[in-house]
């Protein structure tokens, strides 16, 4: 693991302002300086994005009514999302269906440290990699990367109400994924759920693990319909929602 982490290193990234601080807690497990939070769960990352992304946005079972799948999430972080989304994807798609997953992150991680981070659980390593080696080439121009036949990642490095604004696309399903609402306020803002609003696809769906009331009350007010609905772990809720073809919020 040090000689593979040495080697992503020495690709390097492009930009040290760029670089996100963190501190690691328990060995490998990535801590904001920056904001001042953990990256994911303490008690298991990745069943959180199960719980929370995928099946708060009725993933896996909404593929199998579309040709063409869009992702959308707002921080990228350390890839976890991406990387679970992936696996499950590649369980459950069927030929020639293919999935879109695009991410706004204003301060990405280099390549080791998301290797590092991902390495408790070690049969997402092999997709973890192919996605770490394409890292040192983002840049301020949006990133497209064909990882497999059926599969593209997009990252889009700017601050996320700059990138949900000009970005071309609609979503049908939104992983909102910021650090904590009291911690990175910018990420839950009512001009940034108002764009998230115009660019989700009707009957399109959000998901997110935070139940803060302001951060609810923005989401309906920009169009949403949400819910709350118990949270992974130690979190009692945590809230989802759909834009309604009429574009109403109830």
């Amino acid at each position: 693991m040090i000689d593979q982490l040495e080697g992503l290193r020495a690709i390097g990234t492009t930009n040290e302002n760029d670089i996100h601080a963190l501190s690691w807690d328990d060995g490998d497990k990535p801590y904001s300086q920056q904001f001042g939070d953990h990256f994911y769960s303490q008690n298991d990352g990745r069943a959180e994005t199960a719980h929370v992304f995928l099946a708060g946005n009725d993933l896996p079972q909404r593929w199998h009514s579309h040709d063409h799948f869009q992702i959308a999430e707002l921080g990228f972080g350390t890839g976890l999302n991406f990387l679970e989304t992936w696996r499950q994807w590649c369980q459950h798609r069927r030929p020639g269906q293919q999935l879109d997953f695009t991410s706004f992150e204003a301060f990405p991680l280099d390549a080791a440290a998301v290797i590092r981070a991902i390495s408790a659980w070690p049969d997402l390593m092999e997709q973890a990699h192919k996605m770490a080696r394409r890292l040192p080439q983002l840049t301020r121009s949006p990133a497209a990367w064909k990882l497999d036949h059926q599969t593209t990642l997009t990252i889009v490095k700017a601050q996320a109400l700059e990138g949900v604004g000009t970005w071309p696309k609609k979503a049908h399903a939104w992983y909102l994924d910021g650090f904590s609402p009291q911690l990175n306020r910018d990420m839950w803002s009512s001009q940034l759920m108002e764009q998230v609003f115009a660019h989700t696809h009707d009957t399109g769906t959000f998901a997110t693990y935070t139940s803060a009331g302001w951060v609810r009350r923005n989401l309906q007010s920009s169009g949403f319909n949400v819910k709350k609905i118990p949270g992974h772990g130690t979190k009692r809720h945590m809230l989802t929602g759909v834009r309604a073809p009429s574009g109403g919020s109830s």
